[in-house]
């Protein structure tokens, strides 16, 4: 299978359940910031972002180099899985967010080595295709949403639940970031959100690390046909 329409893969916690990937061997790729590893299925690659062991945490990965694979192997479309908790009742374990925009006041994570402005957004294309694979998988997804992005590696206090709950839908460590180097090397980047929980106050329910894996392990097989069907556009 060519990757004739130059699509790539990246994402958390749930890629590293798909049985296609585990097959695979990693590979290694020297980048100008330090070594990046992905899967090449049939020329797609897929970065795992957590790293081969799944050990690095979000505040020490290495956001950079995972984004500047795909300018180096050509991509132009990247479609990225990200695991948020959600900040209102609405939306709910289980369901699928799109976000339309995201809050990312982490100004450290660049690739510009010139002084140049980038205006940051979210490809309404690539956020197009989620959204037709969403309808068309029958998904319990909401199609707009905003995305706040914090540090990591803890979760948020209840009281930064309240603040930030004002402004945006789900919370998350990672998006926010991939979005903006995937800008400033002109590659069209949208995610599809798993939303594996409540964000720690949003409800009266008491969060915890245990229901946060079990919610992950439920969305594998939701994941898996959306994997399968973002594999087809690269047809």
């Amino acid at each position: 299978m060519e990757n004739k329409n130059k699509i790539g893969v990246i994402g958390g916690g749930n890629l590293y359940q798909l049985d296609f990937l585990k097959n695979l061997e990693f590979k290694k790729m020297l980048t100008p910031y330090g070594d990046a590893f992905y899967y090449s299925y049939h020329s797609i690659p897929f970065v795992l972002r957590h790293g081969p062991e799944r050990n690095i945490l979000p505040h020490r990965i290495n956001y950079q180099a995972n984004i500047f694979v795909f300018k180096e192997m050509g991509i132009e479309k990247i479609f990225a899985f990200n695991s948020v908790g959600s900040l209102i009742k609405k939306i709910r374990p289980g369901m699928f967010l799109i976000p339309h925009d995201y809050i990312n006041f982490d100004s450290e994570t660049c690739l510009m080595q010139e002084r140049r402005h980038i205006i940051p957004e979210i490809s309404q294309e690539v956020r197009n295709d989620l959204i037709n694979i969403s309808k068309k998988l029958n998904l319990d997804f909401k199609k707009k949403g905003v995305y706040f992005q914090t540090k990591g590696p803890r979760y948020e206090t209840k009281t930064e639940v309240k603040i930030i709950k004002k402004f945006a839908q789900v919370v998350g460590m990672t998006m926010g970031k991939e979005a903006t180097l995937a800008k400033e090397l002109d590659v069209k980047y949208a995610s599809i959100c798993c939303v594996d929980n409540y964000a720690n106050g949003a409800v009266r329910k008491l969060l915890t690390q245990e229901e946060i894996e079990r919610h992950e392990k439920e969305m594998i097989k939701k994941v898996l046909k959306i994997t399968q069907e973002i594999l087809r556009i690269s047809l």
